[in-house]
């Protein structure tokens, strides 16, 4: 027998699905498929208040955009078009009262989350690095600095947290789940404490235009950042304001030193926004009136909610801002969420955001006119 025949068998030592399982925490959703089937089975329907995502339509002008950029054969920017930046540049001094923004002071990216989920990946973040998020929070960021195989720890206020191996700090003003608004002097507080560590300040402001009880500031507003954008970003997305969830457009704004290097690791991933997409968006931000007049839409349905479920017993905390009421019976959250689902109201239990929320649910008002007034008739039922 041949030498080569007694070779043992080569060994392949692949990544196994098993261990990357175990750096992600169990998806929460699944556990609401339960109560899910409960409330469909309500004869008049489900009324799904469970998610944050719109159900009005895209603005016609949005649409026509896309359409009219149809016929896009080659392969887009991942920096997006010279209009998409003037388009970028201009809404952030316009509605947010940045000043001095340039082309290098943005980045297109493909919707928020999966920035959210790869931002510290792509920061080169790894172990015995930290990345922080609020105590009660979008579970995205945990997941974020689970993928880069960094610790991550939560917070009441940032400025309490342990500097030394903290890269990453994420702000979320507006909240998601809470609608927490920081004020200005929250803001400028914190944007100085990052400074002072040398930490990198990421300011989720998603919901910044869906003030109700508060006027969310951003921190690229120079009240808050003394007019430097050194160390800071914020993340903007138009799923909210424009009904773009579908579309998967959202940007970055801040410092060119942080985005410069995000764009060259981005151009080499691939990670870029359709030129039809890219051409919606400038239409999108270049007009105010489809972003009032959708605001009006979700005041009218918040103010019915909210008016139900202070009747019904619930007590509503924060929720000053945002797409959401944070509301409690002062029991377990699954208890809320299974009576709900009994009514055929189905809603997010608090603990999906962090163990802090295990008294809370989380109560969308992004159904339609329609099922939002089925959800009222049922609370008072």
């Amino acid at each position: 027998m041949s030498a080569v025949s007694q070779r043992p068998p080569v060994a392949h030592h692949h990544p196994s699905t098993a261990s990357l399982r175990d750096r992600l925490p169990v998806f929460p959703w699944d556990k609401l498929e339960p109560y899910k089937k409960t409330a469909a089975a309500h004869p008049d329907g489900i009324v799904d208040l469970s998610v944050g995502t719109p159900v009005d339509p895209v603005p016609e002008l949005v649409q026509k955009a896309l359409i009219d950029a149809a016929d896009s054969p080659g392969y887009p920017t991942v920096w997006g078009t010279p209009a998409l930046r003037d388009a970028i540049t201009g809404w952030l001094e316009r509605r947010l009262g940045a000043r001095g923004v340039t082309h290098h002071h943005v980045l297109p990216i493909v919707g928020s989350k999966e920035l959210v989920a790869w931002l510290p990946t792509q920061l080169g973040l790894g172990p015995g690095d930290t990345v922080a998020h609020p105590r009660l929070a979008y579970p995205t960021y945990e997941v974020g600095a689970r993928l880069a195989r960094a610790d991550h720890v939560v917070y009441d206020d940032p400025r309490d947290l342990d500097p030394t191996h903290l890269k990453l700090l994420w702000l979320n003003s507006p909240s998601n789940p809470t609608g927490k608004v920081l004020s200005k002097d929250e803001l400028t507080g914190i944007v100085a404490w990052a400074r002072e560590h040398g930490v990198l300040l990421v300011s989720d402001e998603c919901y910044l235009e869906l003030g109700w009880e508060a006027d969310p500031v951003s921190v690229l507003h120079p009240d808050v950042n003394g007019g430097s954008y050194d160390g800071l970003v914020a993340v903007h997305s138009l799923s909210k304001r424009s009904n773009l969830a579908g579309y998967r457009a959202a940007f970055l704004a801040g410092d060119p030193a942080v985005l410069g290097p995000l764009l060259e690791i981005r151009k080499h991933g691939g990670m870029m926004t359709s030129a039809p997409t890219q051409a919606a968006v400038v239409a999108a931000l270049g007009d105010d009136t489809h972003v009032q007049e959708q605001r009006e839409r979700y005041a009218a349905r918040r103010t019915a909610l909210r008016e139900a479920l202070l009747a019904a017993g619930f007590r509503i905390e924060h929720s000053e801002a945002s797409l959401y009421l944070w509301a409690t019976r002062d029991e377990p959250c699954w208890d809320t969420v299974g009576a709900l689902a009994e009514r055929g109201i189905l809603v997010a239990p608090g603990e999906f955001y962090g163990a802090a929320g295990e008294r809370f649910v989380r109560i969308a008002f992004t159904a339609t006119d329609e099922r939002v007034a089925a959800a009222v008739g049922r609370l008072a039922g």
